[in-house]
Parts: structure tokens; C-alpha cells; sequence
């Protein structure tokens, strides 16, 4: 046999030392593959990616890229967003308009009420038996149910008439924004049982405050307190010309506030010691009260020339008025309207009043009491309800 079929040649052998290294390689990269597949399943990171560059782009790509639907599928998704969003809106919309509406009916609840409805929730009381229109045209009952008449001086049936004293307008005019109430005292150191000394609050003053408050924020008058003193002098009690003083401060007043229809100057009575003027309103200890009118009248001589007053029968009108409201509606508040000889400043306006809140006996609280039913009458009377 020859040498060179014999034997193998030096080129055979380097074609089997390649074949079994790449059988080699090929056995160790497929046992590389497998490992490195297992470890990216159990800790889900890029591992194959990082160590092969194609299949690490595919995935970037496949994070970047939405999934996109069939044309159909996307249609009804489009579909089912836009009836969700109606929906939405819908009842966004219906609730802003309960949410408005709740607003603005806790608005109106907030608003002013109707004068009767405040006075109904201001006060809680049983209206009387309303007192028929033929006995007030009786002079006999009128006169022994609603007046005191001083000694000094005299009436007749004249001047003491349903037709005069219920037929007169005592109504003041619509929408007036200026002061229409003054209220003062000729007497402003009056007090009561529990008066403090020198406390201003516990004087027919501080009785005035509660009024005045009640008027303004209750009823929306608009009202000047004067709380000047008129019955000191030389730092005495002096109440001789307490009248005169005090007619001069009033006088400035009207004359700088002219739309002022309604003068109103607040006392308290002087009784025996023993008495105790009050009632009781839902359920308050409330003190009495009094309306005092001047007729410029005297029982012995007639006339007063020298204590004109031409507005002596609405004077008249004004105090019966809210006295036969009391009546009415507070049984046993007002004792009556008492009738004295001279003029006590009532000639100023026609809608002029003196009112006697209690006494001495009486305590604060009572006579603060009284003004709620006191704002409650001067409102209806004014207003004409």
C-alpha cells in the first residue's frame, strides 16, 4: 500500500481538530442559552437582551410602540369612552345644579322674612278675642277700658271717639332709608330695684338700647337714640325743667333730621312700694306699660294757651293704637293710656308718644323685657298690619 493511501494526511487531521471544536462550542453555547433563558424567565430581567443587541432593540421597540386594535375594536372603544364621558357630565351637572339649588334656598332662608313671619318667630303668643267694632264706638266702654283720666284734667266724646282714634293713618312711608324714630329721655336717670349705681345700662337708657336694637335689626327702622341728660343740674337730680332741656335737644335733632316722623321719649312710673307692675310674656317676667298723653287741657281753666299742641288727636290716635294692640295681642301688658293736663313735648310731631316702661319696683330685666312686644306693637302700627 503507498504511503499516501495508507495513511492520514496532515490536512485530514486539521479538518477533524475544527470539527470537534465546533461540536464543542456548539454544545457549550446551547447549554450557555438554556441557563441564561431560565434566569430571564425567574428574575425578569433583560439578561438575553444585554447579551444579544437584535433581541434587546425589539423589546426598546416594543415598550415604545401602544398596541394597536383592529379597526373595529378601537371603534368601540372610542364608543364606550364617549358614553361614559355623557354620563359623567350628566351627572356632574345635575349635581351643581342640586348644589346651586340647595345654595340658594339656604340664601332665601337667610333673607329678611315677610314682617309677619319675623314677628311670628320674634314672638310666640295667642292672639285675644279681637274686640268688636260697636263696643270701641261706645264712649262709655272706651273711656273705662282704656284711659286713666287725670283729675286735672277733662275729656268728652269729642275728642274720645272710635272715628278719631282709629281713623286717623298712622302708617309711615315705604322704603325710607333716613332715621324715622328718635327716642329719647327728659328723665334719663330713672332706675329700677336692681339698677347698679352709676351703671348706665340699668337706666330707662339702657331700657331705650334694647328698644332701639329690636327696631333696627328686627323691624329695619331706622333710629336716633339721644341719651343726653336733661335732669341733672349742678349735679342734683332736678327734673323741674327736664322738659324744657329736653324739647331743645329734640327740636336740633328734627330739625337736622327731617325725615324723623316718630318721637318716642321712654320713662318708667313711680308707684308705691308694695306694687309690682308686671305680666308675663312667653314666659318672661315683663314689666307693665303706660302710654301718657298731655291734652294741653285744664279741668279748672279749660284751654293751656301757653302749651299749644295741634296734634293733640293724633297724639291721641298713635297711643290707642298700639294700646289696642297690646290689648289684643299681649293681654295684660299695656295698663292704659293715661290722660294729664299739660303737653310734655307730644306737640313736636304727630306721631308722638311718652311711654312709662314698669316703675321703681320693677327690675331691669323686666323692663328690657318689655320692649320686645313694645317693638312688636310700634311695628305694626307703623307698618299698618
Amino acid at each position: 500500500m503507498s504511503e499516501r493511501g495508507g495513511l492520514v494526511t496532515k490536512g485530514q487531521k486539521a479538518i477533524c481538530v475544527l470539527l470537534c471544536l465546533c461540536m464543542l462550542w456548539t454544545l457549550v453555547l446551547r447549554l450557555g442559552m438554556t441557563a441564561a433563558f431560565e434566569r430571564e424567565q425567574s428574575s425578569g430581567h433583560g439578561f438575553l437582551a444585554e447579551i444579544i443587541p437584535l433581541l434587546a432593540y425589539c423589546q426598546e421597540r416594543e415598550r415604545q410602540e401602544p398596541l394597536i386594535e383592529d379597526e373595529q375594536t378601537y371603534a368601540a372603544i372610542v364608543k364606550a369612552n364617549q358614553v361614559y364621558l355623557a354620563e359623567q357630565v350628566l351627572e356632574e351637572n345635575d349635581q351643581r345644579q342640586q348644589e346651586e339649588k340647595r345654595t340658594e334656598e339656604q340664601q332665601e332662608e337667610k333673607q329678611e322674612l315677610p314682617q309677619e313671619d319675623v314677628q311670628e318667630t320674634a314672638l310666640e303668643f295667642s292672639v285675644a278675642e279681637e274686640i268688636p267694632r260697636e263696643r270701641l264706638e261706645d264712649y262709655e266702654y272706651l273711656l273705662g277700658n282704656f284711659f286713666i283720666v287725670d283729675p286735672n284734667t277733662a275729656v268728652s266724646s269729642e275728642l274720645i271717639n272710635t272715628e278719631t282714634l282709629m281713623g286717623r293713618d298712622m302708617r309711615l312711608p315705604d322704603g325710607q332709608e333716613s332715621p324715622q324714630i328718635l327716642i329719647y329721655h327728659s328723665h334719663s336717670q330713672e332706675t329700677y330695684a336692681d339698677s347698679r349705681t352709676g351703671n348706665q345700662e340699668d337706666t330707662v337708657v339702657g331700657v331705650g338700647e334694647v328698644l332701639v336694637s329690636l327696631l333696627q335689626e328686627t323691624y329695619g327702622f331706622g333710629v336716633i337714640h339721644v341719651t343726653d341728660t336733661f335732669d341733672i343740674v349742678n349735679g342734683e337730680i332736678d327734673r323741674s325743667s327736664a322738659y324744657d332741656y329736653a324739647r331743645e335737644k329734640v327740636e336740633q335733632v328734627l330739625a337736622e333730621y327731617p325725615s324723623v316722623e316718630v318721637v318716642i321719649d321712654l320713662h318708667r312710673d313711680g308707684v308705691s312700694e308694695d306694687r309690682h307692675l308686671v305680666t308675663e310674656v312667653n314666659g318672661k317676667p315683663t314689666a307693665q306699660i303706660m302710654f301718657f298723653n298731655g291734652l294741653s287741657y285744664s279741668a279748672q281753666n279749660g284751654v293751656i294757651e301757653y302749651l299749644p299742641n295741634p296734634n293733640i288727636e293724633d297724639n291721641l290716635a298713635f297711643s290707642f293704637q298700639m294700646e289696642l294692640a297690646s290689648k289684643e295681642y299681649f293681654p295684660g301688658l299695656c295698663r292704659a293710656v293715661y290722660l294729664s293736663s299739660l303737653r310734655y313735648n307730644l306737640h313736636l310731631k304727630p306721631r308722638a308718644a311718652l311711654v312709662e316702661v314698669g316703675a321703681q319696683t320693677n327690675t331691669v330685666e323686666e323692663a328690657k323685657n318689655a320692649m320686645t312686644p313694645l317693638a312688636w306693637i310700634l311695628n305694626k302700627v307703623l307698618k299698618g298690619q
